[in-house]
């Protein structure tokens, strides 16, 4: 459950970088007052309900994409996953929507390179990159984008029985 536990420690960590970050909220039909602004909710894996992804910005979801275990002959085991980070904000003026996307990304992915680990276990592996990029739709006034990042996770060591 490595991954399930990489997730869980983004989680706190992204929560932890992105704590004092005030963003708007969209009104909603059955509000009755325009809410007031709030830090990016993070999520593992989904939304709670992923029809109203609008409704749910500002925020930010993590999702494991890939994994790969492997051992060339005569190596210690290794193990990776590639992670998915979407980012959702909402805003009324179209320059300030994109600027509070970019801030957004920007804060989690100077955290990143900045602590290179996370959860005494998991490393970010620079060597594969961290990747960002703003999705180009014009989707006003909502704004998002993605960031992939590559982890090294603790190897899975082999049981071997002993018959005898």
């Amino acid at each position: 459950m490595t991954k399930v536990v990489l997730l869980e420690q983004l989680k706190v960590f992204t929560e932890e970088a992105t704590h004092d970050l005030i963003l708007p909220v969209a009104r909603q039909k059955e509000d009755r007052e325009q809410p007031a602004p709030r830090t990016a909710e993070v999520y593992s894996t989904r939304l709670p309900d992923s029809r109203a992804a609008k409704k749910n910005a500002p925020y930010i979801l993590h999702q494991v994409i890939t994994g790969k275990d492997e051992q060339a002959p005569g190596q210690l085991p290794t193990a990776s996953v590639s992670i998915r980070t979407i980012f959702c904000v909402h805003h009324p003026d179209e320059q300030e929507g994109g600027l509070a996307l970019l801030n957004l990304m920007e804060r989690l992915r100077i955290a990143l390179l900045e602590k290179g680990a996370i959860g005494g276990q998991f490393i970010l592996d620079r060597t594969a990159g961290l990747e960002s990029f703003i999705y180009p739709q014009d989707t006003a006034p909502y704004y998002a984008g993605e960031m992939i990042s590559a982890w090294i996770l603790p190897a899975v060591a082999r049981r071997v029985a002993c018959h005898g």
